[in-house]
């Protein structure tokens, strides 16, 4: 069976005075993008290029409804949540990798 990977997102800019609320299949892919301004609108013309939180899904519509749950917030809702919720950038993006090392390795071990 194959393994699904959707995420639900929150890209934030420099001063942390912006928040972008997405859902993905390749998160990795869709940061880079983020980092790169290579996405045109919100997120290239507010510099939102900060990745301050995730979640990980295995179902698309249960991604596509956090994302709803998470956009109704209120901003300071959405404060709280991620300061409770991000951890530091080193760990965060420490947690990445090893999350995509162990998919990679699911994938090798299929074929």
């Amino acid at each position: 069976m194959k393994d699904h990977n959707y995420f639900v997102y929150i890209v934030t800019n420099k001063n942390k005075t912006v928040l972008y609320i997405g859902v993905t299949g390749d998160l990795q892919n869709r940061i880079f993008e983020h980092e790169n301004g290579s996405i045109p609108g919100f997120t290239k013309k507010y510099n939102c290029h900060y990745l301050i939180y995730y979640e990980h899904f295995q179902n698309i519509n249960e991604a596509i409804d956090r994302e709803k749950e998470l956009k109704k917030w209120r901003r300071a809702k959405k404060n709280n949540s991620s300061a409770h919720l991000t951890m530091t950038g080193n760990s965060l993006t420490g947690r990445l990798t090893m999350f995509f090392k162990v998919i990679k390795k699911k994938r090798q071990r299929r074929k």
